[in-house]
């Protein structure tokens, strides 16, 4: 069982990608789903396109990250997020495969979460270019929880090779 946000907690940073179909419809209307289940869009990063992480044949991927605020426990935005996903047609066949729709918890105010099903703060932040730099465009002195470092420092010890291969692609 969660349990209940912490007071102050209610920020929290979501990352969102997609590699199929119409990329920036899907997370235009990742963006709308979210908040029509209620949480409340605070403000959202360009859209980058990248290429793929992971599984390198597949198609490059446009990401965003988007700062939400929400009264309701880390649990229940896990359960609303695998709803947006299923209603835009994501299909878990493959880690890190093609998708039209991926969406991850960044960041959940300063809670700390350990749980097989989920991980707070996103446990692979530090080596994604393709979060990071859409982060730090939106909030880059967010400080994550248990690291002591800001989004910034963490772009900062990114190489600049994959820093650079994360291009601005346009706004929502």
């Amino acid at each position: 069982m969660d349990t209940p946000a912490i007071a102050g907690n209610n920020t929290l940073f979501l990352g969102f990608g997609a590699n199929l179909g119409d990329r920036a419809a899907n997370l235009r209307e990742a963006l709308n789903l979210l908040e029509g289940l209620g949480l409340k869009a605070v403000a959202a990063s360009a859209m980058y396109e990248t290429p793929p992480w992971g599984i390198q044949e597949q198609p490059a991927f446009l990401n965003l990250v988007a700062e939400f605020e929400s009264d309701l426990p880390p649990g229940q935005v896990l359960q609303m997020i695998a709803q947006v996903e299923h209603a835009l047609g994501r299909v878990r066949t493959q880690r890190y495969g093609p998708r039209t729709i991926d969406i991850d918890i960044l960041a959940f105010g300063q809670q700390v979460v350990a749980k097989p099903e989920l991980q707070i703060p996103h446990p692979q932040l530090a080596v994604r270019a393709f979060v990071l730099v859409p982060w730090a465009e939106i909030a880059p002195d967010f400080e994550l929880p248990g690291s002591g470092k800001s989004v910034m420092e963490l772009l900062s010890g990114i190489e600049a090779a994959d820093v650079e291969a994360v291009e601005t692609w346009g706004r929502l």
